[in-house]
């Protein structure tokens, strides 16, 4: 029967909330986006969701016809009710915190219905909750190839509570879903009996002074020590062992409802077939060398697929600034839009086609199941410098962004492990690293006119994701022995079969992540840009007055005299001279004064670099005929005569961007996630002074 203090809340102007809760990689996200339209991000692996999301659905009252509102909140996966980790705490204080505004009203039980045993562990916990819930078995057409069919009807019979069958991935079974929001109903009776193991006077003082919706929640309530201060009110002795008990009781019943409910047939083809391709892919051997190659496919991708729409954007910038050149009346203004804003902008956007592609392999890996199968290759690597294969998830994360990848630790049970990755996951070269990356590998290896597909700038880019690797492996055994703690740590993670990537998905995941590295990086770069602009065209004093009267009766070419005057200004200005304060300290790296202006923006983010590169040389192209990469090519060194960029100075500036910590965000993210200032202060200095040494080494090398 339909709880009737739902049926009274329903009625109520406020949406209900409804929590989805199950085991990782159960389909939770796939879910919460099919309910409410939203573009979470999802992956066929375990740890993708690691806080809370919400969004919004609608859904039709069979009985009434009215259009009702609630509210989907997106919890982190959990293996049961008894927290281990940071993001299986955040699920518990929401189920449990009556006072928190996501407390929810109806609890969705999602259950991978591929691996029913495991994942009613968890379901049968939260039926013990006492609160309004539906049980829903995700994952059909998984389980369907594993040869697997659940008998629903008997299920029904068996829990006491609405039992449907959805696939998430399809979008099939929603209307059911939304249904049975209206039909949910509180357990009939408990999955267990509690007193069978505990003294039931205990029982009784404990629920009556946490006052959780059933005996079993106040239990846990306890169990879970949310409250410090009460915890010596009771004898908890009793209660050391409850939780080895209560699992062991549970997976009694569970066999007893498996052996009912379920059935086996042969049709088990994508099984075997994917067993058969984890023979290669998880081989200790093999295993890695598939790894690679796929790395480098997706590096020479990069250069190969990403060439003709870089061409193209980078002719439609040079176009936009003549054109609004010649829109406007020459003065400040002018300047302002074409040398600062839109020299700025178009630093970056040039390379939004390699991070699109670059998001786009991640994605493409996380949704096949490969990115498990990297996690168990690399466990045992990991082990030897203090962490597990669960660390990896974050580490690889790290190339897309290290913010959501440092996030992402928390799945990490063991503190001293997630500290350790915590503290290297920004070596791993992140996508604000590509647009440097890209634009210095461009300087050094020209184009010869061909579009190969094995280049030797995907050689390279690929050389500088396994440096950053490498620093990161070395950085981990490092602080393996630093960093002292006694806690065991255990890697349990089941591989999920191989599945086609959806199309949709991956072009979504592309769009979203492209969005965001746009706005955050316009934002930061059209602000610089402009304080650029002013501080490279005002100099103190008469200067320009000055270099300009020099230049009046010049013998040289007027080009050779406007390039020679310009040059000339942008050393006087306030940009020049704040650059020539910084030019000792860089010099033995091999920077000049504009580099050394760029090292000091980029510290906001990475990819500013560009950007900031772009708006110093526009100061000395009035005519914006040329992109970047040209002009910065074409830049020589006025005490030598040599270019700028040689492959000295390139290597230097790629390894001192590849070790540097230059992300503000990062800092912040690790602040929040370690709450304390001690860890990004520590990994401020010594990624600093990793950066310094390595460039400072590597340019005295080439040079």
């Amino acid at each position: 029967m339909p709880d009737t203090l739902l049926k009274e809340k329903l009625q109520s102007a406020n949406p209900l909330k409804i929590a989805l809760v199950g085991n990782p990689n159960s389909g939770k996200s796939t879910l919460f986006n099919a309910l409410t339209g939203l573009n979470q991000r999802t992956g066929n692996f375990p740890g993708v969701t690691v806080d809370k999301k919400t969004g919004y659905c609608k859904a039709e009252d069979p009985e009434t016809k009215r259009i009702h509102t609630f509210e989907v909140i997106d919890l982190p996966g959990t293996y049961s009710l008894y927290p281990k980790s940071i993001d299986e705490q955040v699920t518990f204080d929401v189920l449990f915190d009556t006072e928190r505004p996501e407390y929810p009203d109806i609890i969705v039980a999602v259950i991978d219905s591929s691996n029913i045993k495991r994942n009613l562990l968890l379901a049968t916990q939260l039926l013990d909750l006492g609160r309004p819930i539906v049980f829903a078995f995700n994952m059909m057409d998984v389980a369907e190839k594993k040869g697997i069919t659940v008998e629903i009807e008997k299920a029904k019979k068996l829990f006491g509570v609405p039992v449907i069958t959805i696939d998430s991935r399809h979008r099939e079974g929603m209307g059911d879903l939304k249904n049975n929001f209206f039909e949910a109903c509180s357990a009939p009776a408990p999955f267990i009996t509690l007193s069978d193991h505990l003294d039931k006077n205990y029982i009784d003082s404990v629920h009556r002074h946490h006052q959780q919706s059933s005996e079993y929640a106040s239990l846990l309530k306890q169990a879970n020590g949310s409250e410090k201060a009460t915890v010596t009110i009771f004898n908890i002795k009793p209660f050391r062992k409850f939780e080895s008990r209560d699992t062991l009781l549970r997976f009694e019943k569970i066999k007893k409802i498996i052996s009912e409910t379920l059935s086996y047939h042969e049709n088990r083809q994508d099984v075997k077939l994917s067993d058969k391709i984890d023979d290669y892919t998880t081989h200790p051997v093999w295993g890695f060398i598939i790894f690679l190659t796929i790395l480098f496919f997706i590096f020479q991708s990069i250069f190969y697929l990403a060439e003709f729409p870089m061409g193209w954007i980078e002719s439609g910038f040079v176009w936009l600034g003549q054109t609004a050149s010649a829109a406007l009346p020459q003065g400040p203004l002018n300047s302002l839009l074409v040398d600062g804003i839109i020299a700025g902008l178009s630093g970056v956007a040039v390379f939004i086609p390699q991070i699109a592609l670059l998001f786009g392999f991640i994605a493409v890996l996380e949704d096949s199941g490969y990115m498990a199968r990297v996690s168990f290759i690399m466990d045992k690597l990991m082990r030897k410098v203090g962490l597990n294969g669960r660390s990896v998830i974050p580490l690889i994360s790290g190339v897309a962004c290290a913010v959501p990848a440092i996030m992402s630790t928390r799945t990490i049970s063991n503190v001293k492990e997630r500290i350790i990755t915590i503290m290297i996951t920004p070596l791993m070269s992140c996508s604000a690293r590509l647009p440097v990356y890209t634009l210095l590998i461009s300087l050094m290896v020209p184009d010869d006119g061909s579009n190969r597909f094995f280049s030797t700038k995907g050689f390279m880019l690929m050389a500088l994701y396994l440096i950053g690797f490498i620093a990161a492996i070395a950085a981990a055994l490092v602080f393996k022995f630093i960093l002292k703690a006694k806690e065991r740590s255990y890697f349990i993670m089941e591989l999920p079969i191989y599945r086609l990537p959806q199309p949709k998905t991956i072009f979504i995941t592309m769009f979203e992540k492209v969005k965001v590295f746009l706005l955050d990086a316009g934002k930061i770069i059209v602000a610089i840009s402009v304080v650029l602009w002013f501080l490279s065209t005002h100099a103190p004093g008469n200067s320009f007055e000055n270099i300009e009267k020099k230049y009046s009766e010049s013998t040289l070419s007027k080009q050779e005299t406007e390039t020679k005057m310009n040059a000339e200004k942008l050393e006087a200005s306030y940009a020049g001279l704040l650059g020539k304060k910084i030019e000792p300290f860089i010099r033995p790296l091999g920077f000049d004064w504009k580099i050394g202006i760029s090292l000091v923006t980029s510290f906001a983010a990475r990819e500013v670099f560009v950007g900031t590169m772009a708006t110093i040389y526009s100061a000395g192209d009035k005519e914006n005929t040329s992109s970047i990469r040209e002009k910065m090519s074409a830049d020589k060194n006025p005490v030598t005569g040599l270019k700028t960029y040689s492959v000295a100075v390139c290597w230097s500036l790629l390894i001192f961007y590849a070790f540097a910590m230059q992300c503000m965000s990062t800092l912040a993210v690790v602040y929040r996630e370690t709450k304390s200032w001690k860890w990004p202060v520590i990994q401020l200095l010594y990624m600093s002074a990793l950066a310094y040494l390595s460039s400072f080494v590597v340019y005295q090398m080439l040079s």
